[in-house]
């Protein structure tokens, strides 16, 4: 997409949003290798396989989460509540935005779940290489690539944090009305124009002040709530999707594991690039399997409200653990090693709601997992919600002859006692 110097903005027509303005500053990292690269990296990771539509880009997502950003600074400016925030820290918000998934590894968090490190710190280790950081050295100085990247990691004293990442990110408002559109799911619907609307910015303690939600969003807020429930419960965490997703992390393993693939060069690789080199440097077959859709199928598929509370923790926080764990289950069972994989995906924030709330008669109070003093809400429920659309899973290449039942069991075990029953034999029996 070509520009010129002497034009203030240009227009990008997106299905979602219609016209998105991009002003100079954008256009000038616009161009740049880490943003082109979002083209060819894929939203929704494998979803595809399950919702043809969800062939969507990081590079739509990055554009949908800059307009968001410039639409809610145009909101607060006209309520007067930018006064006190600098121009600086206003461009870090709108280039942040642009700029928060340009360290995101290809196939969505799959790798992150393998224990790669995460994106976001990869994300902000690109500001500071070229050709990003002359880009933004000569759009704001030497101070603004590390501004953008404690935003990026959510660990800034801009006051409008809370746009880039928090309860009310400008992420997930494109991201869940951009994934439920792709998939053609009715999910994700949001009422976007209440939420924006209901955008303020108050003194979250003397001296500093935060992105906060008015009253008047609050139902705009369980909406956006309810959605992101509704879509992992539905398309994130799907079966198929995460049998793909972990046949793919698998695969990755094994071949970084054997020396075939180096960790640098997946977390830089597109989607396409990387299931090239993957089909051929994977010894396991699961690459090749993935590609053609050739999954595996489920043993075990149990909600998380079915398990006693605590489980299974090890499985998602110790990867390596898990895959020695998941040999040992595939040979008990008469499968090849790599027959088994276990899943039991954990978001352990995905409803959590941390956010300050003006009131109507202009008190400020803080929305918490505990919703309001004497209302219900639905940040009360958001604990249920979570157990209901996290499930543990087992699958596995083949139809096996025995019960794996009590796995559950060995999910409820601390990560020292079954690495102790590793040591000593027999996980099943």
């Amino acid at each position: 997409m070509g520009h010129s110097a002497q034009v203030p903005f240009e227009i990008i027509r997106d299905p979602l949003w219609d016209n998105i303005q991009l002003d100079q500053a954008a256009l000038a990292v616009l161009d740049t290798a880490p943003v082109q690269r979002l083209r060819y990296v894929r939203q929704l990771g494998h979803a595809f396989l399950v919702y043809p539509g969800a062939t969507h880009t990081r590079f739509e997502h990055a554009l949908g989460a800059y307009h968001l950003a410039g639409r809610a600074l145009a909101i607060l400016q006209q309520r007067g509540e930018l006064s006190d925030v600098s121009a600086e820290h206003q461009l870090a918000i709108r280039l942040a935005a642009l700029l928060h998934d340009i360290g995101h590894y290809p196939f969505s968090h799959g790798l992150e779940e393998a224990g790669f490190p995460h994106h976001e710190e990869l994300g902000a280790r690109k500001l500071s290489e070229e050709p990003l950081r002359s880009a933004l050295e000569a759009i704001g100085g030497p101070s603004l690539a590390p501004a953008i990247g404690q935003l990026m990691r959510g660990r800034s004293d801009n006051p409008l944090q809370g746009l880039i990442s928090g309860s009310l990110d400008l992420d997930k408002v494109d991201y869940l009305s951009r994934d439920a559109r792709a998939c053609g799911v009715p999910y994700g619907t949001l009422d976007v124009d209440r939420l924006l609307s209901a955008l303020t910015v108050m003194e979250a303690a003397p001296g500093r002040r935060a992105v906060g939600v008015l009253e008047k969003g609050v139902s705009a807020l369980e909406t956006l709530l309810f959605a992101k429930y509704q879509m992992y419960r539905n398309v994130y965490w799907h079966h198929a999707v995460r049998a793909a997703t972990c046949m793919f992390k698998r695969a990755v393993r094994r071949s970084v594991a054997a020396g075939r693939l180096d960790a640098a060069s997946v977390a830089g690789a597109t989607d396409g690039a990387l299931m090239e080199r993957l089909i051929a440097a994977d010894p396991t077959g699961l690459a090749r399997a993935v590609h053609e859709r050739r999954l595996y199928k489920r043993a075990l598929d149990l909600p998380a409200s079915d398990l006693p509370p605590g489980a299974g923790r090890w499985i998602p926080d110790q990867p390596d653990l898990t895959a020695r764990v998941e040999e040992r289950l595939a040979v008990e069972c008469g499968l090849a090693p790599d027959g088994l994989l276990l899943d039991y995906p954990a978001r352990d924030n995905m409803l959590s709601v941390d956010l300050l709330l003006r009131t109507r008669d202009g008190r400020i109070e803080r929305l918490t997992d505990e919703g309001r003093a004497g209302q219900l809400g639905l940040p009360r429920i958001g604990a249920e919600l979570y157990q209901s659309a996290r499930r543990l899973r087992v699958f596995t290449a083949d139809p096996i002859g025995r019960s794996v039942d009590s796995v559950v069991a060995l999910a409820a075990l601390p990560a020292e006692e079954v690495a102790r029953r590793l040591e000593a034999g027999a996980l099943l029996s």
